[in-house]
């Protein structure tokens, strides 16, 4: 095993990521940025390097700095955690050169599954079920009329090759809106990926997005931990996520199918380490979307409801050792839910809200796990990810989970930020949730958003410039209770 782990990230997967070290006995080595010099995650490590300024790319992305932190610490492996450099093949190559392990899988893997089109070409070759449409890059919009007509059929999905994350993603539902939608996805493949090149999937109009946890080491095992729903999005985002799916939605026949198509996935490879591959569900008919090669934002879901620790298997596989348990040993039990809490206002189409934290409180009790990565007096910038945190619940079954969660909604306090708790509390309240419907009728509806913005105090200055404020308060009388509205100065919080 690895006497030290340097952890190439920031926020709450670094301080997962660290927890998890101090917990193997492995001393854990933070890096971070003149931004992140108070965070978390450095206050936690055993050791804390500093990059670089803020802006991503001359700390968190500067892959020369990295390496040479890397070997004045000494670190013998690299975590990249989740996002930044978490997918990058050649930075997974460039630290093999140099005798350090990287948490992940192959360079080789990376790369494959980097492009969605040698992706869905290496799938198809190997039986994985991908959406019908092109395993190569269509070259231009001429080509594409010509594919969709004889092979395909409107609507179609045009993609970019390198993308992820909702980017680079076009519909077009009929020929005339073909030539927009090609050009436009080709745009932001280049502006966010460096690659113009598209290609076409036909368009699933309410597929619910599914993935499955897998496992695998260099013994040649690997397992899936069973599925996720992730449908609950926005612009192709997740919001919401839950494991298992709802037994309507999945069933024993359909997770073993989808399990299996996991395996398969990730045998393709020559995977190890934890990874997950994502698929769309739609009509009963699963087909492989792609494969993310790292630890994902909703591991925690699974980990709830198998009790097996993603990230402590994947350090395991990565030092070489097999994994702790087998396919047969693995069991969902109960349910779980796992709410982003993000510095974004849902009202105003989730635009970010960055901003600093005041009073700041976690929710606690039976079943009931945070995953943060700041605190009070703690700071979300524009710079990095608005996650704040996740919330995660665990319960027996569906309906109690989502009751605990809202009621782990209710107790979260988080002062000076706008967040999305007030979105998912009215969410979780709505029969289409516990319909487990995909709920794109609620998180595209304006006017629906707008419903779930806080109501704020009536402030009002008075005469002399005195701040006046509007608060309810709960008075008894002959022993009956009444709610009564004050206007008068803000408490000064008591001496």
């Amino acid at each position: 095993m690895f006497s030290s782990i340097l952890i190439a990230n920031r926020g709450e997967i670094a301080l997962r990521v660290i927890r998890c070290c101090k917990e193997m006995g492995i001393k854990s080595i933070a890096v971070y940025s003149e931004l992140d010099r108070d965070a978390l995650h450095v206050q936690a490590a055993d050791e804390a390097y500093l990059l670089g300024p803020g802006p991503a790319a001359e700390s968190y992305l500067n892959v020369d700095k990295l390496l040479e932190v890397i070997k004045e610490s000494g670190a013998e492996a690299v975590h990249p955690g989740y996002g930044f450099l978490a997918e990058n093949a050649p930075f997974a190559q460039l630290l093999a050169d140099n005798g350090i392990v990287f948490i992940g899988p192959p360079a080789s893997a990376i790369e494959s599954m980097g492009s969605k089109t040698s992706a869905r070409e290496l799938m198809q070759a190997a039986g994985v079920p991908i959406v019908p449409g092109t395993t190569e890059t269509v070259e231009n919009v001429e080509l594409a009329r010509k594919i969709i007509d004889e092979e395909v059929g409107y609507p179609v999905a045009i993609k970019a090759s390198g993308g992820g994350g909702g980017k680079g993603f076009r519909v077009a539902l009929t020929a005339d809106e073909l030539e927009e939608a090609f050009e436009g996805a080709s745009r932001e493949g280049e502006k966010f990926f460096s690659d113009g090149r598209v290609y076409i999937e036909r368009y699933l109009p309410n597929p619910r997005h599914i993935e499955v946890q897998i496992l695998a080491d260099t013994q040649g095992n690997t397992i899936h931990l069973g599925e996720r729903d992730c449908s609950i999005q926005r612009r192709h985002q997740k919001l919401i996520e839950e494991a298992p799916a709802a037994a309507w939605v999945v069933d024993e026949e359909l997770r073993a199918k989808i399990g299996k198509i996991g395996v398969d996935a990730a045998k393709a490879v020559g995977y190890v380490g934890a990874g997950t591959v994502e698929g769309m569900l739609q009509d009963g008919e699963y087909f492989f979307l792609e494969m993310n090669t790292r630890v994902q934002v909703e591991h925690c879901v699974t980990e709830m409801v198998t009790g097996i620790d993603i990230v402590r298997e994947g350090i395991r596989a990565a030092a070489g050792e097999p994994l702790s348990v087998t396919q047969d040993q693995v069991q969902m039990r109960g349910h779980a839910i796992e709410c982003r809490i993000n510095a974004e206002n849902a009202a105003k189409n989730f635009a970010p809200a960055p901003g600093k934290i005041g009073r700041y409180i976690e929710p606690s009790g039976p079943g009931v796990r945070v995953d943060s990565g700041v605190g009070e007096n703690g700071e979300v910038t524009p710079m990095y990810d608005p996650m704040v945190a996740k919330l995660i619940v665990w319960d027996v079954d569906r309906e109690h989970a989502t009751a605990r969660m809202l009621r782990a909604l209710g107790e979260y306090e988080i002062e000076g930020l706008t967040t999305l708790i007030p979105f998912h509390s009215a969410l979780l309240a709505t029969e289409q949730w516990a319909k487990a419907e995909t709920c794109r009728d609620l998180t595209e509806d304006k006017a629906w958003l707008k419903s779930t913005a806080p109501e704020k105090p009536v402030e009002r200055i008075d005469a002399d410039g005195v701040e006046q404020l509007e608060q309810q308060y709960t008075v008894e009388v002959s022993g009956r209770r009444f709610d009564v509205n004050v206007i008068g100065p803000p408490p000064s919080g008591g001496a």
